[in-house]
């Protein structure tokens, strides 16, 4: 299938035909190109038949569950995820969003408030101007150690190779590296990341954040030199030992 560069694509994963019928048509209308699966199956292949800028999926799938999607889907790509949840399911929720998911929408939901969420997302993963941290474009690259945060590229690189973050790892990256040695406590550091209608993130959430990040950026992620924890207080970044 060819692929139009100048429309953003947004995958949406649900099993109840009017659900991804209205959310599809609120899209459309916003000028995006929407695809659509019904169980976790098809998810996957759509996802790699016609890759997305964007997956709205569904916890609760047939086949296979939104979680087993997630999770497969993160191996391969690091697509923004904004995850479907019951309203009521605080469970379905926190998993949803500690797996690194990007943002979450309650049912029952108003469709002007996904597509609302899909924009905020869309515009913080492809970040143009400025960082998450203000800071102009244009900037050389941050180093800090053998770690390096390019803000206009919106990348962040380890011993000079890029690394997939999510949009909520580099956001907590920027913040942590545009206050080196600075040690957030974990409301202060969540009131960083969630400013400009940006994800709703909780306190577990952060810290399952914070260990991804981990993974990613730290040589051994059990004993972390940039991203550590001050205990009693939070987090902090500092040039690595």
């Amino acid at each position: 299938m060819e692929r139009d560069e100048s429309r953003q694509r947004v995958l949406v994963v649900d099993d109840e035909p009017a659900i991804r019928d209205v959310v599809a048509r609120y899209l459309r209308d916003e000028g995006f190109i929407v695809d659509e699966a019904g169980d976790g199956i098809s998810a996957l292949e759509q996802a790699a038949a016609s890759p997305p800028d964007l997956l709205i999926l569904d916890l609760n799938l047939p086949q296979l569950s939104g979680v087993e999607v997630f999770r497969r889907l993160r191996e391969r790509s690091d697509v923004p995820v904004i995850m479907l949840t019951s309203r009521v399911n605080e469970v379905d929720r926190v998993v949803g969003l500690e797996l690194g998911a990007d943002d979450y929408v309650g049912k029952p939901f108003s469709p002007r408030e996904v597509v609302a969420r899909v924009k905020t997302v869309l515009r913080r993963y492809h970040r143009e101007p400025t960082s998450v941290a203000g800071k102009p474009s244009g900037e050389p690259p941050q180093r800090i150690g053998e770690l390096e945060i390019d803000r206009t590229g919106h990348e962040v690189r380890v011993r000079g190779k890029a690394v997939a973050l999510t949009p909520m790892e580099f956001k907590i990256f920027d913040v942590l590296a545009s206050n080196l040695g600075r040690a957030f406590s974990r409301d202060q550091l969540l009131d960083k990341v969630s400013v400009d209608g940006g994800a709703h993130v909780f306190d577990r959430t952060l810290d399952r954040h914070i260990a991804n990040l981990r993974q990613k950026v730290e040589s051994d992620p059990a004993r972390p030199r940039y991203v550590v924890t001050v205990f009693g207080v939070g987090y902090k970044l500092v040039e690595g030992a």
